[in-house]
């Protein structure tokens, strides 16, 4: 297996790991994790840099966790160097941003810390969602015909061919997909790549004053024109595995103590691979 293979496979389990609350302490606070994970952010593999961002991205969703990340040595300057680096696709600097935002706004969050920290970490985990960051959005759809992997293999890939869109995640049991993206692309678009796939139409998902959700149906005449991807990467298909869960976002790996001794694990590759 090539060293970028392997850089490719820590850096999934580690975002994977990341995405559970209860392990991103954890992470943060082991020695080898959060500081190869910045490394990561200069690999050459866009893929490796784009899942490393996901993973900072799930950790910086602590509070607890900002200060000591935006302390960290070359996290600041890593991000910086990924959102002005000419070759970064377009999703991958906007990511970079976001979490720049967020760890730059942490000193000035120490009032609402004590506060926060203990829902944060264990909240159920979302894909980004309640965000900050004023240059995205998020779109709930719902998708009438979402009932099996085969279409939301179809909706995955129709979403992905947006220019604009950041990540996804479904709720298979309710038909729901949350949609996060650029808030300069219209959500018509979402609806009209969704529709075009023949099997599946879509409906936006929104609250009214009284709290209560209203499903609206996107125009059949839209003219919305959708700008697609041809910067992302080629990501590496994922086994299918009867432990997933398809409702969620990110599959959970293994128990908490499962993941803290993977953990040592990544911390050893991550030490022989790399000058610290």
């Amino acid at each position: 297996m090539s060293a970028e293979m392997d850089a490719l496979t820590v850096v999934n389990q580690l975002r994977d790991l990341a995405a559970d609350p209860l392990n991103r302490r954890a992470i943060v606070e082991d020695q080898g994790c959060l500081p190869g994970l910045i490394l990561f952010l200069d690999h050459p593999n866009p893929q490796v840099v784009y899942s490393a961002l996901l993973a900072v991205r799930y950790l910086a969703e602590c509070r607890a966790n900002r200060e000591k990340m935006k302390s960290e040595l070359g996290m600041m300057l890593s991000l910086q160097n990924v959102i002005q680096k000419n070759t970064s696709p377009g999703e991958t600097k906007l990511l970079a941003s976001e979490i720049y935002e967020i760890l730059q706004a942490a000193g000035n969050e120490e009032a609402e810390r004590a506060e926060g920290e203990a829902s944060s970490c264990k909240r159920k985990a979302h894909f980004f969602l309640g965000s900050s960051n004023k240059r995205a959005k998020t779109v709930v759809l719902h998708i009438d015909g979402l009932d099996d992997p085969t279409r939301r293999s179809l909706c995955e890939e129709a979403l992905l061919k947006i220019r604009g869109v950041i990540s996804f995640t479904f709720q298979m049991a309710v038909k729901r997909c949350v949609v996060r993206i650029r808030s300069d692309l219209k959500a018509d678009a979402l609806g009209t790549a969704i529709n075009s796939t023949k099997v599946m139409t879509a409906q936006q998902v929104v609250r009214t004053d009284d709290g209560q959700e209203l499903m609206v149906p996107f125009q059949e005449d839209s003219a919305a024109v959708v700008e697609e991807n041809t910067d992302i990467p080629d990501y590496l298909p994922e086994e299918e595995s009867p432990s997933q869960e398809q409702d969620k976002a990110v599959t959970r790996i293994g128990s908490v103590t499962e993941g803290m001794g993977w953990l040592s694990t990544a911390a050893n590759f991550l030490t022989r691979s790399f000058y610290w």
